[in-house]
């Protein structure tokens, strides 16, 4: 199924598979997202498939809200590579700290 986005106001609705054909679509949907909005609400429920390339363009996203100070929100129950990226990171992340450090957020 080809990737259809569905919106209202800052509500997301990302459809079909996300891959490395339907980018094109995905970026040029959300290309300057974060320069109109302050908070995006992706829901991923009825996403069918992502490729490695659906990840990372979620993930550029991801980091795109955070370089810009502003909320990006995944939601649904979706893909499992999809957690499995994110899972990961974090994991990594979290893995650099020496246990009995403090950290400041």
């Amino acid at each position: 199924m080809d990737l259809q986005i569905t919106s209202y106001n800052n509500r997301f609705r990302i459809k079909g598979t996300l891959n490395k054909l339907s980018l094109k679509t995905f970026d040029a949907h959300f290309s300057n997202i974060f320069q109109k909005l302050d908070e995006v609400i992706l829901n991923i429920e009825h996403i069918e498939s992502i490729d490695r390339a659906g990840v990372m363009a979620l993930a550029k996203l991801h980091n795109e809200s955070i370089n810009r100070s502003k909320k990006l929100s995944i939601i649904g129950l979706g893909c499992k590579e999809l957690y499995d990226h994110f899972k990961s990171e974090e994991e990594t992340n979290t893995a650099s700290i020496p246990s009995g450090s403090i950290v400041a957020a």
